[in-house]
């Protein structure tokens, strides 16, 4: 066997593979309904933020930043097709070049236009020909495959923001989680939270499936820069931690379930982002909120008439026996997203 020959038959094998690769990683970004890490979708994702956040960090204020960081989901998630035609027809060029087409910019050609279904440039021979119309095939149904997922994405957006868009009437603007009890004990009473948690609980089980399998919803931001998905759930989770922990009503077991869909939903999104915590943590072990902040919590509460636990110092054990579950990712999580300030969230986010 000549050299020339081996190197067209290697030169064959890598277009194959290229091509192969790129497929999969499609496939595995939008087809699978589960979580499926892809390196090269990653990859594009890191090179993006690279490119935004320099020019995010040059804005003053948050809401410029935010702005700015508003186009980085959409933007990455538009470049993936090009990423994949870009490669798809480097492998196929490969492939063309192996088979007999030359020099090099000639099976370029080739490859381009029967990628892109321009046709002015045909391949010569009827093996060539076939991959070819396997080639266009291969573009139309890359590109068919993110428009048709689009709806999809949008879609599980719309339902995750308009729970956040209802939590402001609950907990203003930042979420707040002391906020969030005081007017509950004014407008509809404590108990009135025992409606609260079931609905929570399908939304931190919707998230987890659709910011896993989808995993550039994550950083899709919220139509208003003071909004975020992340700070909506901290909010939530300390809301259900202090009710269970120190306010002085009858134990519901809907706000524990609750609890445990949330820090379980946001250990799921850690776990695809390769963020490390600690899976299996002691009621003592330290959490980013400090007793000084605890005990001016418990102040605010009972200025407000809330009724708490007597036992303040079992109370903040049990509250932080809640907090431990989720303190790490959340505040991880905050910082991946570079979600807004809220108390209890991403105002410390930066500070571990």
């Amino acid at each position: 066997m000549s050299d020339l020959l081996v190197v067209r038959v290697l030169v064959f094998i890598f277009g194959g593979a290229l091509v192969t690769y790129t497929i999969v990683s499609a496939i595995r970004s939008f087809v699978v309904p589960r979580s499926m890490r892809d390196r090269l979708s990653r990859w594009v994702f890191r090179i993006m933020a690279l490119c935004f956040r320099p020019w995010s960090n040059r804005k003053r204020s948050y809401t410029e930043r935010d702005r700015a960081m508003a186009l980085y989901a959409p933007f990455s998630l538009l470049m993936l097709p090009a990423v994949w035609v870009g490669l798809v027809i480097a492998g196929y060029t490969a492939i063309y070049w192996a088979l007999g087409i030359e020099p090099l910019q000639e099976a370029f050609m080739v490859s381009g236009s029967s990628l892109l279904t321009l046709g002015f440039d045909r391949a010569p021979t009827l093996p060539t020909s076939i991959l070819a119309f396997l080639e266009a095939a291969t573009g139309l149904a890359l590109v068919a495959l993110l428009i048709s997922y689009l709806p999809t994405m949008y879609s599980a957006f719309s339902r995750r923001e308009v729970a956040v868009t209802m939590l402001e009437v609950r907990a203003g603007s930042p979420p707040s989680a002391i906020e969030m009890i005081n007017r509950y004990y004014r407008i509809h009473g404590l108990e009135h939270f025992s409606e609260l948690w079931p609905v929570w609980e399908v939304w931190f089980a919707d998230i987890e499936e659709t910011h896993t399998s989808l995993a550039a919803l994550t950083f899709f931001r919220s139509p208003q820069p003071d909004r975020s998905w992340i700070t909506a759930a901290g909010a939530v989770l300390d809301a259900a931690s202090l009710i269970r922990s120190t306010v002085d009503v009858p134990s519901d077991p809907h706000a524990d379930l609750c609890i445990r869909a949330g820090y379980i939903a946001l250990r799921r999104i850690a776990d695809f982002f390769q963020i490390k915590y600690n899976a299996q943590p002691d009621t003592g072990d330290p959490i980013s909120i400090t007793r000084a902040e605890f005990d001016e919590a418990c102040n605010r509460l009972k200025e407000q008439g809330v009724p708490l636990k007597p036992d303040r110092d079992q109370a903040w054990h049990d509250f932080t026996g809640w907090r431990v579950n989720y303190d790490t990712v959340l505040l991880a999580l905050a910082r991946l997203t570079m979600a807004p300030e809220a108390p209890w969230s991403s105002d410390r986010a930066y500070r571990t």
